[in-house]
């Protein structure tokens, strides 16, 4: 049987009219009546018809992902966080990928416009000013994830790269570790990467621990770069106790690379991590990683859009905590 606005009006004890304007966010009603509409209308499991909704408004109730293709996995959660938050607020996501490195972004702008989406999420993506300039052109709105823009025009939502580098190269030098190397980055990501090697240099002078450029392994953030860091390090036969790894999938290459070597970790050799994704707790043993929220900071996000959306509401960028989470991948040294 097909629920209408009168069944729920009924049920409420409110006229259909207060039934349409609270199902179609149009004002003229408390608070209270709200609530108890929409308790009605999902005890009943009414389901609008979204097709001639947007017609009537002009809305296609969607809002657009864009992401670049990248072998990592830490997307998943951002994703998940918009999705959610999406659909709990009656609207549908579409994803686009950008290429590597978002080199296809205006392309995917405008498949966003011709599919009219009312709002654009952009992840982890680093715009040129092009691109800027396409987004701007598009009359919705929009904010990154986990990326920004120099000049700070484009709204954002990201964790501060540095002091969570920092955090991190001090957790291990906290545990009694002072040849520490820094693997996976990209140094031409100046959201990421350049601000991880800056934390991670930081942390090293306020210990008054040398500087050795040797001790950085540059990368893509990715598994295989990961292993390849560990080789070079055995090749170039350093003494390192701790690995800072930039990612956990970085984090994840040096373990395996580890043990195809017979290196014990953490006895041998402490890794931490960053992100904090799902297979961080995966791994033997456990990593330690720094967290980012991101089903939270997917969450915020898709708010921030729907709420400019609907309400006209500025977005604001906001930066979100990071957290550490201990696990088993780093031991305790012994200060000489």
């Amino acid at each position: 049987m097909t629920i209408t606005i009168k069944d729920i009006a009924k049920m409420a004890n409110v006229s259909t009219a207060t039934v349409s304007r609270v199902l179609n966010q149009a004002g003229g009603y408390n608070e209270e009546t709200k609530k108890k509409i929409l308790q009605v209308a999902d005890t009943l499991g009414y389901r609008r018809n979204e097709m001639a909704r947007s017609l009537v408004k002009k809305s296609s109730n969607l809002i657009g992902i864009i992401m670049p293709d990248v072998s990592t996995i830490f997307y998943a959660d951002i994703v998940n966080g918009i999705e959610n938050e999406a659909q709990r607020n009656g609207y549908n996501v579409i994803l686009a990928h950008a290429g590597d490195k978002g080199v296809r972004v205006v392309d995917c702008l405008k498949m966003m416009e011709e599919r009219k989406v009312d709002g654009l999420i952009i992840v982890s993506i680093l715009l040129e000013k092009e691109q800027i300039k396409a987004l701007q052109s598009l009359s919705v709105p929009f904010i990154l994830i986990s990326s920004d823009t120099e000049d700070g025009v484009i709204p954002f939502i990201k964790v501060n790269d540095f002091e969570a580098s920092y955090a991190a190269t001090e957790y291990l030098i906290r545990n009694g570790h002072r040849k520490i190397g820094l693997a996976g980055v990209d140094p031409l990501d100046r959201v990421a990467g350049i601000p991880r090697v800056e934390g991670y240099k930081k942390a090293l002078q306020t210990n008054s621990i040398p500087f050795n450029q040797d001790y950085i392994c540059y990368g893509d953030y990715s598994f295989s770069a990961g292993k390849a860091s560990l080789k070079k390090y055995l090749e170039k036969q350093f003494d390192l106790t701790a690995v800072f790894a930039v990612s956990d999938e970085v984090a994840l290459g040096i373990i395996s690379a580890a043990y195809e070597a017979s290196i014990q970790i953490p006895k041998q050799l402490s890794v931490i991590g960053y992100d904090n994704t799902r297979v961080a707790e995966m791994a033997i043993p456990a990593l330690t990683s720094m967290e980012q929220p991101f089903w939270q900071m997917g969450t915020m996000g898709c708010r921030k859009i729907i709420e400019a959306i609907q309400d006209n509401k500025t977005i604001i960028s906001e930066e979100f905590p990071f957290q550490l989470i201990e696990r088993q991948t780093v031991s305790t040294r012994a200060l000489n």
